[in-house]
């Protein structure tokens, strides 16, 4: 599907996409830093690694799609720096995701906070950056609502998440005290 289809969804599919990838990256970095067996430096570890995936693909991914383009290499100073921030703000939290994790944050509340969180500080710095027409005072209550909700959503699932079964509160129990 292009983005010239007649439905033009394709970003829909992209975004789905990125909600599974992302969904799936709090467990992944923790069970990777597990599995480093080394419960001092295993989450730097697994951040390095991270940070070979990172490359990957997002220098050899983006030179690809940029070569099969025939895009121009000239990139403008102004775009360098907003994506060097934009690379800067996505590793240092990456990496304080992994510090949350040291501090015995488990990963299905720290990132619920974080994923109910960050849409919270992106519709704050968008409307800051680019404030409505008629101001903050015309923002809908639909909005302020849904900024709301995604406040409760967060702290609903952190605070009422299942808990593992018997035998994995045994399993993780063992692994914990084998790797502290």
């Amino acid at each position: 599907m292009s983005d010239a289809s007649p439905i033009g969804y394709t970003w829909l599919i992209f975004a789905f996409v990125t909600v599974l990838s992302w969904g799936f990256y709090g467990i992944a970095l923790h069970t990777g830093q597990i599995g480093m067996a080394d419960p001092v430096n295993g989450r730097y570890k697994a951040f390095f690694v991270v940070g070979i995936a990172y490359f990957l693909t997002a220098m050899i991914g983006s030179a690809l799609v940029l070569w099969f383009n025939g895009a121009s290499w000239v990139f403008p100073m102004k775009g360098v720096i907003w994506s060097l921030f934009a690379g800067l703000v996505g590793s240092i939290g990456a990496f304080f995701v992994l510090l949350a994790f040291g501090a015995k944050g488990s990963p299905a509340v720290v990132m619920a906070i974080v994923f109910a969180g960050a849409p919270i500080v992106n519709a704050i710095t968008a409307i800051s950056l680019h404030p409505p027409a008629g101001g903050w005072g015309s923002l809908r209550w639909q909005f302020l609502l849904g900024i709301l909700f995604a406040a409760l959503g967060g702290c609903l699932v952190s605070l009422y998440k299942p808990g593992p079964g018997a035998a994995k509160v045994h399993q993780s129990i063992q692994n914990q005290a084998t790797h502290d």
